[in-house]
């Protein structure tokens, strides 16, 4: 086992259990972002990409794609400033509320994600290679129940 994810064994079971969690979520997301860097964007820019794009090209609010976030940040303003300056994304006034800012992705965005999706799909699958289908949905179930707990 590596020992930057060594666990000492004499810490109580919760505070264990959360030290791991952790870990894996750093784990993971490194990985996320190395198959992302060759594409120059981060997994949260993607996560924002992803969003627009399920909106099939209806416009999205800046508050409604901080709800969808994986990951919750402060910074989804820098992240939507970054990914305008690579065309990939397009901000526009709301014609009903001028302080609501529309946000739609552009067809750049959506070529991109065509190009990260596969990359993406084969980390995904090489970061769970060793369970089990039964492992794997019986973990989902799990950490749905605790995101729910933690909510």
């Amino acid at each position: 086992m590596d020992d930057s994810l060594h666990i000492n064994s004499k810490l109580p079971i919760n505070k264990k259990l959360v030290i791991s969690l952790l870990q894996t979520i750093n784990e993971v997301s490194s990985k996320m972002n190395s198959a992302l860097k060759p594409y120059g964007i981060s997994e949260p820019q993607f996560n924002v990409l992803r969003i627009l794009r399920g909106q099939k090209g209806n416009p999205i609010s800046l508050a409604e794609v901080q709800e969808h976030m994986i990951t919750k940040m402060s910074n989804t303003t820098r992240l939507i400033d970054k990914l305008e300056a690579k065309n990939c994304v397009r901000r526009v006034i709301n014609i009903e509320n001028k302080r609501k800012i529309d946000l739609t992705i552009t067809n750049v965005g959506l070529d991109l994600l065509k190009r990260t999706d596969e990359i993406l799909t084969t980390t995904e699958n090489e970061l769970v290679a060793g369970l089990t289908t039964n492992e794997k949905a019986e973990l989902t179930a799990l950490l749905r129940k605790l995101r729910l707990i933690a909510k």
